[in-house]
């Protein structure tokens, strides 16, 4: 495969079905943070390979569930991709996506100590990562959420009928992203930091 087209030199990229568009528009800055997402998740990945202390109710490990999550994350970028045009190329995304999320949330959260305030992002470096990642995840959620209101020619009806299953999908992932940190950084041992409101009567 040749890595280089110039096809985009000029500042247009092509979608599935062959529609061009500008590398301004919104689909591509949500495929974009998509792909960032999925690049941070590969770093988390490189932290937690062969670490048996990342254990999920000590049958599954954590980096399955980030490879499978990284797959996810290519096929809903190519359902973006998809927006604009009637194809059938874009990868099938179904709600049982979201709903293994929500299993692995469950499965995390169980022995985990009770979330009394807003925390800190930090811990060890995969912990760290993570919550960057859901950070990350948060922004691309937001740009689908303004891809779906968008005044577009969508080929199939309403986008918001069309994206709301990739929707579920972000919010639910950001929460499992949290969760994941919180759980990679107590079982190594790293204490969470607590946010701690300044006062106007503080003392400085």
């Amino acid at each position: 495969m040749k890595i280089y087209t110039k096809t985009g030199d000029q500042g247009e990229t092509g979608m599935l079905g062959g529609v061009r568009i500008s590398k301004s528009s919104i689909a591509i800055d949500v495929t974009g943070g998509l792909d960032e997402t999925n690049s941070v998740l590969g770093v988390v990945a490189s932290q937690l390979k062969d670490r048996p202390t990342v254990k999920v109710a000590g049958q599954c490990s954590l980096p399955p569930m980030i490879h499978q999550i990284q797959n996810d994350l290519f096929d809903l970028g190519s359902r973006v991709s998809a927006c604009l045009s009637d194809t059938g190329r874009a990868a099938d995304f179904s709600l049982s996506r979201t709903e293994t999320l929500e299993q692995w949330i469950d499965q995390l959260q169980v022995g985990l100590p009770e979330l009394t305030a807003f925390i800190l992002p930090g811990g060890c470096l995969a912990g760290s990562f993570l919550h960057q990642a859901r950070a990350v995840c948060r922004r691309s959620e937001r740009g689908l959420v303004e891809l779906a209101a968008a005044d577009l020619d969508w080929p199939d009806g309403a986008a918001e009928q069309r994206l709301s299953i990739e929707l579920a999908y972000l919010n639910r992932l950001s929460d499992l992203l949290f969760v994941m940190a919180r759980y990679v950084n107590y079982q190594v041992g790293c204490e969470e930091s607590k946010w701690r409101p300044t006062r106007a009567n503080d003392p400085s």
